[in-house]
């Protein structure tokens, strides 16, 4: 079953990895933040590695959204972000897993889950 784990963050503190940019990570010592730094890239090895990897993405901030709507046959573009919540989506996973459970415990070892929310959301792929 494929999943995505959405990464969603602050964008006043926008960056990537953007647990580097929270006002939490940033008061970590270099050391700590290093760390966290290989853990990430530990995670995307292991997960390339073991084939549950599909891809991973990090996203430009929502103010380079660029919103397309047609209404009666006529588009209309305006710039973003698209919505004025508080944390934006920065990032996806996109893991193919053979359970609920697994997903999850990928997601909680994402390093911004320390920080910010990661969704785990199934997601259905035409084939």
């Amino acid at each position: 079953m494929k999943y995505l784990l959405l990464i969603h963050s602050n964008p006043i503190t926008w960056g990537h990895p953007s647990f580097l940019y929270t006002d939490e990570g940033q008061a970590l010592p270099k050391k700590a933040r290093d760390a966290l730094e290989a853990q990430l890239n530990s995670l995307l090895d292991e997960l390339d590695t073991s084939g549950e990897l599909v891809t991973a993405v990090p996203l430009e901030p929502p103010s380079s959204t660029r919103v397309v709507r047609v209404r009666k046959g006529v588009r209309a573009t305006t710039d973003g972000p698209y919505s004025e919540a508080k944390e934006q989506l920065a990032g996806v996973f996109l893991i193919d897993v053979a359970t609920p459970e697994r997903a999850e415990e990928i997601a909680a070892t994402i390093p911004e889950a320390q920080f910010v929310a990661v969704e785990v959301r199934p997601a259905s792929v035409f084939d």
